[in-house]
């Protein structure tokens, strides 16, 4: 748009603002109708006396076009407006109320691991077993930093025990490190995958993660090889959230499935809309193609004129039963008029023929004898029409 006429509207909108009595000029009628159409609403300023604001439910008159009017209308005068494509909002999950506490996770450095390949002498498993002892001690008095380094002075010398892992990493659970405590359980299921401690502690551990899901998991096994109250106890808190999990996870599973299966329908309806579209187009055009010869053979694209498929030419080559022939110069005769069993494929099929009845001096001259035939005598010295007129007798069976 002209950006000084674009100054000019806004110029006007804001007078228009400032004073809407200006929109009761009759020449801005056009104006005040497009801002109601839009569902704009005016002071009564902006009308002139004994007018009002247009009703809400005023409608355009639709006319009501029948389905044969409606598919004559090719496809491409009507634009070719592709259909806009559907618009899908995004399923947003809710939140889940879970229960129960999680804490933040441990960035620690991952504490010390034992060497499983050093082999393991009497003595050290001795020494390992009286650390074990004093870290037992101190967890009873709530010392677990002392028996952390404890715990860790035996598995260092015994680093092949399972329970002395387990035992470290129930101590990280107290201490509210869950990260640590899942290092060291796992260390110890890599040692005896059947650790009921190892299992246990890691399923603490992940729960205390809110990791719900996989802290079941580990406690299930856990309860399964060596039962206590304590596993009981955790799972009672666990399993309402895997519940409420599941229960969620299925709902939008299933909501995302039939939102699927909809999209799915809906190409299909547009694949099937768009091949009975170009078939219906494909058909139209094949028909308008076999349109045959010009002015219309009736059931075979026509002749000019209109060769009836039984009885005679209109206009006159002779064929109530009469003899003599056409007059000016058609001989014979074609009794009962021109037979109804022609085969006009040797006319269509004709390429002089499809020629000549492309040219308008020809196209003429025969619709002119069709009319009448007398009128062939005048036509005789024309030397284009003269050998049509003895090929066409040639295809019908007439003795020239």
């Amino acid at each position: 748009m002209d950006p000084a006429k674009a100054r000019e509207l806004k110029t006007f909108v804001e007078q228009c603002k400032a004073n809407p009595s200006t929109l009761a000029d009759p020449n801005l009628t056009f104006f005040r109708d497009y801002i109601e159409s839009l569902g704009g609403k005016l002071p009564s300023s902006a009308y002139a006396t004994g007018e009002s604001p247009r009703p809400r439910d005023t409608k355009i008159p639709v006319v009501d076009e029948s389905d044969e009017d409606m598919d004559d209308i090719d496809e491409d005068d009507m634009g070719g407006v592709p259909e806009e494509p559907e618009i899908e909002d995004e399923i947003v999950e809710s939140d889940i109320e879970l229960e129960g506490d999680v804490v933040e996770a441990d960035n620690d450095p991952p504490q010390k691991m034992g060497d499983p390949s050093i082999e393991v002498t009497e003595e050290n498993r001795d020494a390992s077993q009286m650390a074990k002892g004093k870290a037992m001690h101190s967890i009873s008095e709530g010392n677990f930093e002392e028996a952390i380094e404890q715990l860790t002075e035996a598995i260092l010398l015994n680093p092949t025990s399972a329970i002395m892992y387990a035992t470290r990493a129930s101590v990280y659970v107290k201490m509210k490190k869950p990260n640590a405590a899942i290092r060291d359980a796992s260390a110890a299921l890599e040692i005896n995958p059947d650790s009921a401690k190892g299992y246990k502690t890691r399923g603490m551990a992940l729960a205390t993660l809110g990791k719900w899901e996989e802290a079941a998991k580990d406690l299930h096994l856990a309860s399964k090889l060596d039962y206590d109250e304590e596993i009981s106890a955790v799972l009672k808190k666990v399993e309402p959230n895997v519940h409420k999990i599941e229960e969620h996870r299925r709902k939008y599973d299933r909501l995302r499935k039939e939102r699927e299966q909809k999209r799915v329908e809906r190409e299909r309806n547009r694949a099937k809309a768009a091949y009975e579209a170009s078939k219906k187009k494909e058909k139209s055009s094949s028909s308008r193609a076999s349109g045959g010869m010009p002015g219309g053979f009736p059931g075979a694209g026509g002749m000019p004129g209109g060769f009836p498929g039984a009885g005679g030419m209109p206009g006159g080559f002779p064929g109530a039963g009469g003899a003599g022939g056409m007059p000016g110069g058609f001989p014979g005769s074609m009794p009962g008029g021109m037979p109804g069993n022609i085969d006009m494929s040797k006319i269509l099929n004709d390429p002089e023929l499809m020629a000549a009845f492309k040219d308008p001096e020809i196209m003429e001259a025969l619709q002119d004898v069709m009319k009448n035939p007398a009128n062939f005598a005048k036509h005789q010295a024309n030397p284009k029409l003269a050998p049509i007129i003895s090929k066409m007798m040639g295809k019908f069976g007439v003795p020239k």
